[in-house]
């Protein structure tokens, strides 16, 4: 029996839900599905500029489960890429440093907040416009 997959801390979701292609429309196109662990390698790895064992130690994995996941996070970048798909951010094995919350009418991302069912930026007549993106 295998072990158990551990948890990789995610620091700050993507503030968005994924790409597509300019010049198809997200309908015509078919999907990657890229998991938060894969986005968060891409960003450490290459936005970021950390080294590979720097990453690692972010996302509290080994310097090799870290490659292996930004090795498909690449792998599925130049899949989108080269045959024009969309890639869509989504799933994963993943848990977030903070509670964050996602305003389903703005789209703005908000970490510890006291009422977790208002965005302070949208209009106070909409209740229950924020998604929990812990859960």
């Amino acid at each position: 029996m295998s072990r158990p997959k551990k948890k990789r801390k995610i620091n700050h979701p993507p503030k968005m839900l994924g790409f597509k292609p300019f010049g198809i429309r997200f309908c015509d196109t078919e999907q990657v599905i890229m998991q938060y662990e894969e986005y968060e390698t891409v960003k450490l790895v290459i936005y970021d500029n950390l080294s590979q064992d720097e990453a690692a130690e972010k996302l509290e994995v080994s310097r090799p489960t870290l490659t292996r996941i930004y090795n498909s996070a690449l792998k599925k970048i130049g899949q989108a890429f080269v045959e024009g798909k969309s890639i869509v951010i989504k799933g994963g094995d993943f848990e977030f440093h903070k509670d964050w919350y996602k305003c389903n009418r703005c789209f703005k991302l908000i970490d510890g907040i006291d009422d977790p069912t208002k965005c302070d930026d949208c209009p106070d007549d909409d209740k229950d416009e924020l998604e929990n993106l812990n859960e």
